[in-house]
């Protein structure tokens, strides 16, 4: 099971960090740093599995092609905000992790505005006018 080798390959990087960290603490942060993204690289394959499946079914169900690709990048960009903010965190810079949180949600939320405003004209289209 991939889980239980990606268990197992943090267990040991934590364990290594916890041990370099007294000596040489930069070179923790980095073996800590390129831990994550070993991991994050090795999980990117199967995402690949789920947006194919994903647009697969979008194409079945006659959903715009573009309404699916905005919301595969706004699932993107929380990841990655996510990713990069743990990774500050890990170095000890809470407030640019924070930062870097912030300008995640405000790309989502800019991502997000043509699907709210389709959704709204959706909604007042069902809306009876003037009765």
């Amino acid at each position: 099971m991939e889980i239980i080798q990606i268990v197992g390959l943090g267990l040991v990087a934590t364990v290594l960090v916890l041990v370099v960290r007294e000596q040489k603490p930069m070179f923790a942060f980095l073996l800590a740093a390129f831990t994550g993204l070993f991991i994050f690289l090795f999980v990117i394959g199967k995402i690949e599995t789920v947006i194919g499946v994903l647009e697969q079914l979008a194409d079945r169900s006659g959903i715009p092609s573009i309404y699916l690709k905005t919301v595969l990048k706004i699932i993107g960009i929380a990841y990655i905000a996510e990713f990069g903010s743990q990774i500050v965190r890990d170095a000890g810079q809470e407030s640019i992790a924070s930062k870097i949180e912030f300008a995640g949600k405000i790309l989502i939320l800019v991502m997000a505005v043509p699907i709210i405003s389709v959704i709204v004209e959706t909604v007042l289209g069902l809306l009876p006018i003037g009765s």
